[in-house]
């Protein structure tokens, strides 16, 4: 046995002295430069692309074994602009010969200087990695009507091979002067990577590599900094240490820290991303490009800044405290998604506050001024929207505001809970407080057809109406507290199909109020005044109401008024007709009676006096308001004793109201009836 051992081994001992010798003497009798012409073509066929070594080879000797090589260039196909595809100004590897024997990879140096990678695509789509590989695959170089198929891939790959790896030490490794440039030909874009440098320190498989790496993108430096592993000893297996700091520009950086679990069988993601606070402003102002928006407020996209906890698997991903900061408002989130092929959706996000009006763009004067009439669009055959992906989405989502604004309306509590499954998307419920009042809103959004379905119901309790038209349309229109119920049912997803399919019915309601901007108490007492034949009082007008009640209903687009009434103080009110949503036009008549009653909204007695009908008609952008004096000559003409019949007793109001309301009637009855066409002078009137 001893025996055996022995010459066991001195033939190792001679084997080696034989590889040794070999290492040494093999570079000074052997002329690798004179198989250029051999290595070329072997090069090109195993890529596909022309190969060509324009500088010497110099190959390395014990105790170093490697190579270095220059001017390399891999060329492109035919049928492109640029000549080279890969070109390498010089490559420098040497490795310890005798610690490989034993598992052991001691690299000295490892230096790639001036790099370059083009990659171009055609304007019929080809680019220069089609067929890269595959020389019989090699892109034509005419350019042909549409890109060939790729080739059906019938073979597994073969499993990477297995190196064992006792341990592994690198000197130097560098990456200098790179660059990569991508062209487009259909598109024109070009982007360019220049600058390139990458230095690697204290690699090995038991120590955290350190790395640095610095280039300038379309003109704009960025680096990234800081360590990654160990790797450990069976890299791709044991637990991967990250800690990276990116700065771009020198406006952003983003900083990520964590570990990598299992990195080559069943990845485990376990991360903390950090984006510290920067201005958008000035990052799009070095990046030479204008802002996605021109936001109204100047001073908005000032402050940014992002923190999260990442956490997950191919098949998972989850987020948990989340924060984000704009300006001055400030968002706490969490998220999570499984089931991409869904997928399936978990989300809940509370913010303190936020001015939507600072970020949108400033209103034009062109958008402020009022619309024409319009005109029924002809019916038009619109792209189709793919709802593929929303059929197949699972949604569980969870929002609150603290405090918002939105096209000037304020509103506090804001809380919404949207879910998705099979198509449907339900909103339920929407709560929010607004006005000293609340509203609360639930909705569906059916996309199990082609064509959408929606439904919507609102519900409006207790709010002031004239702060909030005031807010909202800038204008006085209605004062007094508003409740409302709302139900809707339309489809499709344009403004104008929406529109022609709008159906529901619902009430308005306001309470203790009043309609500015119109005297109806002086269009019954004055038609000539009420329809500006005459001048009109320094005072702004207006109708006070204890109760006004809108009842509508709304088929295919053509709002209906049922029994609209407004009652008030020496006036009742009744209107009916039809608005017309698609056409945006109204055809309404309102008919208000002047009474002999100060009782309000509990008036049930019988109730008379002179009706002066009101015909509204032209567009919700400019309304027109006439007088129907057809139906006007169809009444009674009242005489004098009727008209003071109307005055309320002297015991109901104060003496000189009572005097003022009866020298008005008085003159106001007398001009009416000396212009009503009968053709006859009125009789005059008795004296007091």
């Amino acid at each position: 046995m001893n025996k055996i051992l022995k010459w066991i081994g001195i033939i190792v001992a001679a084997m080696a002295v034989i590889v040794i010798v070999a290492v040494i003497v093999a570079p000074m009798v052997i002329n690798l430069n004179k198989y250029k012409p051999r290595i070329e073509a072997e090069a090109a066929k195993a890529v596909g692309r022309p190969v060509t070594l324009g500088g010497e080879i110099a190959p390395s000797v014990f105790p170093w074994i490697g190579m270095a090589i220059s001017d390399v260039q891999v060329g492109n196909p035919p049928g492109f602009e640029e000549k080279d595809f890969v070109s390498i100004g010089g490559f420098e590897v040497r490795v310890k010969l005798l610690p490989l024997l034993f598992g052991q990879y001691e690299v000295k140096r490892f230096v790639l200087k001036d790099p370059r990678i083009v990659l171009e695509k055609r304007e019929d789509g080809l680019s220069n990695l089609d067929g890269l590989g595959r020389p019989d695959a090699a892109p034509p170089a005419e350019k042909p009507g549409k890109a060939p198929a790729p080739e059906p891939q019938t073979a597994e790959p073969p499993a990477p091979s297995q190196i064992p790896i006792k341990s592994l030490v690198v000197g130097e490794f560098a990456i200098t002067n790179g660059g990569l440039l991508y062209i487009d030909h259909g598109t024109g874009a070009r982007h360019e990577i220049r600058e390139i440098d990458l230095t690697l320190n204290d690699v090995s498989l038991d120590k955290a590599i350190q790395l640095d790496f610095r280039a300038v993108a379309d003109g704009h430096p960025v680096t990234v900094t800081g360590s990654v592993g160990p790797v450990g000893p069976e890299p791709g297996k044991s637990p991967v240490n990250i800690d990276l700091v990116a700065t771009i520009l020198k406006e952003l950086t983003i900083q990520l820290q964590g570990r990598v679990d299992d990195p080559s069988g069943s990845p485990q993601l376990d991360m903390h991303l950090q984006v510290a606070p920067f201005s958008p402003r000035k990052l799009m102002a070095a990046l030479k490009q204008p802002l996605p928006v021109d936001p109204a407020d100047p001073k908005v996209l000032n402050a940014v800044a992002l923190s999260m906890k990442l956490a997950g698997t191919p098949e998972s991903v989850r987020i948990a405290d989340g924060s984000l900061t704009l300006d001055d408002s400030k968002m706490v989130f969490s998220a999570q998604a499984k089931a991409f092929e869904k997928p399936d959706l978990t989300l809940a996000a509370e913010l303190d506050r936020i001015d939507l009006d600072r970020y949108l763009p400033a209103a034009s004067p062109a958008e402020e001024r009022p619309a024409a009439p319009k005109e029924a669009p002809a019916p038009q055959d619109p792209k189709k929207t793919d709802y593929a992906p929303l059929r197949k989405l699972v949604l569980d989502a969870r929002f609150k505001i603290g405090d918002a604004r939105i096209k000037n309306v304020r509103m506090q509590n804001l809380a919404l809970k949207a879910t998705a499954k099979n198509g449907i998307i339900r909103l339920d419920p929407l709560d929010l407080d607004f006005y000293r009042g609340r509203l609360s809103a639930t909705g569906t959004f059916n996309v199990q057809q082609d064509r959408p379905r929606s439904t919507a119901s609102l519900a409006v309790g207790d709010v002031q109406a004239a702060p909030l038209i005031k807010d909202l349309m800038d204008k006085e229109l209605i004062e007094g507290m508003l409740a409302a119920a709302v139900n809707l049912q339309f489809s499709g997803d344009s403004p104008d199909l929406i529109r022609r399919t709008l159906s529901g019915n619902g009430e308005l309601s306001f309470i203790d109020g009043a309609i500015v901007g119109i005297d109806l108490a002086d269009m019954v007492r004055n038609v000539q005044a009420a329809f500006g034949l005459a001048e009109q009082p320094g005072e702004k007008p207006r109708t006070d109401f204890s109760e006004l009640i809108v009842p509508f209903s709304i088929d295919t687009g053509v709002a209906r008024l049922g029994e609209a009434r407004l009652n008030s103080p020496l006036l009742r009110l009744t209107a009916g007709g039809t608005a017309d949503l698609v056409k945006e036009t109204l055809n309404l008549r309102v008919e208000p009676k002047f009474v002999a009653s100060l009782k309000g909204q509990a008036d049930t007695a019988q109730l008379s006096g002179i009706v002066v009908p009101v015909m509204v008609s032209g567009s919700f952008d400019d309304p027109t308001f006439r007088p129907d004096l057809r139906a006007i000559l169809s009444q009674p003409l009242p005489d004098r004793e009727a008209l003071q019949q109307m005055i309320p007793p002297k015991e109901t109001i104060k003496e000189e109201a009572e005097q003022r309301a009866r020298d008005l009637l008085d003159q106001k009855g007398q001009e009416l009836f000396r212009r009503l066409p009968f053709g006859t002078q009125p009789r005059e009137a008795p004296q007091d």
